[in-house]
Order: structure tokens, then sequence, then C-alpha cells
């Protein structure tokens, strides 16, 4: 796909992000885009914002939808087929995802089902419902976001993130398979998938409003202890985010601090994260790999996969490999 003008996108997870920027630069480069997000005000944002920098020619729309829930998809895809006037897609990037649900053992069942819905259910639904879509147009993409956490299952020491890193794996999974399918079944759509490393994005924030919580600072102290139960809250003590005897206000700091450090110190803003994935689509490439840390990690786990969790060993080798390309002169 040498060029998006002309094209018509759907854009999942667009409220923020990694989403929002697809649909900005989607829309500069002359390609119309529907996006979706449970946020509505958020992605009626991403919409007017895309909409202002868009090429001539192009609509950018914006539509209120929870992936997680199959007839919301459904009405999602019917809704911008009318509002675009078209019969078919050229792309569809399912990129809507939230974190929770880190332990399978202490984490309520009700949270983990939930973020793995979000995460997995929301790709697979969207895939059902667009599939037929992007058929139809002879030249369609679908563009599906994994994770690091789709190949190395953890976040580091005490640190379990299981319903997210499992819906992560079946993303990838499901789209490494769907490679063989289209190709026999529907040689006129292919698929990628992309695996991000850490990218600024507003996803703990996030991931808190999907929970139905406000923002960390309108918690109630009640709320507050919902969240970050005892257990967690010594892990964090312990690890230096909080302070002794940590009081609810020293966690509402935390939480919005912890979301901004993220966001604002990452490696890899949004914007170049949804260059480098709008790049690998218009390249062919089915695995698109966002970050040098999502590389690094990608190549260590793939070199020995018997130590991926034998931390020690594993960021050894990731500090050996930090530190050698480092060294390599600019070419």
């Amino acid at each position: 796909m040498d060029s998006f003008a002309g094209k018509l996108a759907v854009v999942t997870g667009g409220g923020s992000g990694m989403g929002r920027e697809l649909v900005s630069q989607l829309a500069a480069q002359g390609c119309s885009v529907a996006t979706c997000d449970w946020h509505e005000d958020a992605v009626g944002q991403s919409a007017a914002m895309a909409q202002a920098g868009a090429a001539p020619g192009v609509r950018v729309t914006a539509h209120a939808c929870d992936v997680s829930d199959e007839a919301q998809v459904l009405r999602f895809r019917d809704e911008l087929l009318e509002w675009h006037s078209r019969e078919h897609v050229d792309l569809v990037f399912s990129n809507a995802g939230i974190g929770g649900g880190g332990s399978f053992v202490t984490d309520s069942r009700e949270e983990w089902e939930r973020t793995f819905a979000v995460d997995w259910q929301g790709v697979y639904y969207c895939a059902r419902a667009f599939l037929p879509l992007l058929i139809a147009s002879g030249d369609g993409v679908l563009v599906n976001t994994s994770s690091v956490n789709g190949f190395w299952a953890a976040l580091g020491p005490g640190l379990p993130n299981t319903a997210y890193a499992t819906a992560k794996f079946a993303i990838k999974g499901f789209s490494e398979a769907l490679i063989e399918d289209l190709r026999t079944n529907a040689p006129g759509v292919r698929v990628a998938v992309v695996m991000p490393g850490h990218v600024g994005t507003d996803i703990i924030a996030n991931s808190i409003r999907a929970r139905g919580l406000p923002e960390p600072e309108a918690m109630t102290d009640a709320q507050l202890a919902d969240l970050i139960p005892p257990d967690a809250r010594a892990k964090l003590i312990e690890a230096g985010a909080l302070p002794e005897c940590a009081s609810a206000e020293d966690m509402r700091q935390m939480l919005t601090r912890g979301n901004a450090d993220f966001r604002d110190k990452a490696p890899l803003s949004a914007a170049q994260a949804a260059a480098i994935i709008l790049d690998g689509v218009r390249a062919g490439t089915w695995r698109i790999l966002v970050g040098e840390d999502a590389k690094m990690i990608d190549a260590a786990v793939r070199a020995k996969p018997e130590t991926a969790y034998d931390y020690a060993e594993l960021f050894s080798g990731l500090a050996g490999a930090a530190a050698a390309a480092a060294e390599k002169p600019d070419r």
C-alpha cells in the first residue's frame, strides 16, 4: 500500500495515545477515518483535531463504542458505513486496550475479565465485524495491536501482568494464524501485528477510568483502598514508590505522578509510535516492533526463551545489548 490517500480507515481506541495519533496522521495523509472509543468526549476531540489538519476531501468521524461489547461494535460498523457512504473499508486498526487484572491469584475476577474482554474480545469482535468489508475493498489491511507483553508475559519482579499479557499473546497468535488463513481464503486482505514497547500514552489513567473510577485526585479513601489493596501497597512501599505509612493523599499523588511519568518520560512518544506503525503498514510488514526496548526484549527472549523469567539473566542480557548498540558508530 503505497499511499493512504482516498482510503477509509477504522481506528479503535482513538480517544488518546497511539489511537489519537493514528487518526491524525492518517487524515493528514489523505485517508478518511472512522474512530471509536468508550470515552465519547475524548474521541470527539480526536476527530476534531484530525479534521482540522486533514487533507482536502477527508472526513473524520467519531463514534462511541465499547469494543468488548459485540453489539456496540456492530452498531459502530453500520454507523460508519452510513456516515461515510461506503460499502467497504480499507484499513482496520484494532488499537483499543486497557491495563488491569495483573494477578490471576489476588485480583478480582471482574477486573481480570474486564481487561481481557477489552484487549482480546475487542480485537476478535472487530475482526468478525470488519473482515467482510476488508475483503470487499480488494486490498484491505487488518492491523492488530499486541504488545511486548505478547511475547514476554511479565513486567518484572513482583509485577504480574496476567490479564493483559494473556490477551496480548492471544492477539499475536490470532494474527499469525490469520496469515495463512487470509492467504488461502481471502488473498485480497493481509494482517499485521503491532508489538509496542514503552510508548508514552495515558493507558494508566484510561485503565482507571475503565473501572468506573474518577481521576485520582477525586477518588475517595475507600476507592483508593480498593484500587491499591494492602498487599499491593506493601510492594509499592518496598519499591520506594510510596512512603512508609502512606496516606490516601500519598496514593493519590503516586497515581497522578505515575501516569504523567509513564506518558512523558517514555522513550517513544505516541506520535513516533504511530508513524512507525503506518510506515510498517505501507511497507507490507506483518510484524511491526515499536521501540528499541521491544526489539531488545524480543531478541533476548528468542535467543534464550528458557531464561525469559530469570530476571537477573534477562536484564543482564538487555543491558549488554543496550551497551553494544550505544557503541555502534552512526552511519
